[in-house]
């Protein structure tokens, strides 16, 4: 089972307590943008096999959305961090570059 850490309240939640939100770190495009572009916001997302940023909600605890780094092979939980932040935390990259010396990075 996947058990993630809200950072907002703390708690230690499993994934029964939590709503998934897809792919997190888009680069959002809307009115006014090329037609390619918001295609591809709409509807291209990555599925790796491996690490993956993903959104969460905290929704049966404080409700509010955070990002998390985790394996979609293993289900290991390298970190989360809060939805406002542009990019994921130099600790959390660390922790996975120290697991998986082959990782590619974050992009």
């Amino acid at each position: 089972m996947l058990i993630l850490d809200c950072p907002y309240c703390g708690v230690r939640a499993e994934e029964t307590e939590l709503t998934p939100g897809g792919e997190a770190h888009l680069k959002r495009f809307g009115p006014g943008s090329d037609d390619d572009d918001f295609e591809a916001y709409m509807f291209a997302r990555k599925n790796p096999k491996g690490v993956h940023f993903e959104r969460w909600r905290h929704a049966y605890g404080c409700g509010k959305w955070f990002l998390a780094a985790r394996c979609t092979a293993t289900l290991e939980v390298f970190g989360t961090y809060p939805a406002q932040t542009p990019e994921p935390p130099a600790d959390i990259i660390d922790k996975i570059k120290a697991k998986r010396p082959d990782w590619k990075g974050y992009s």
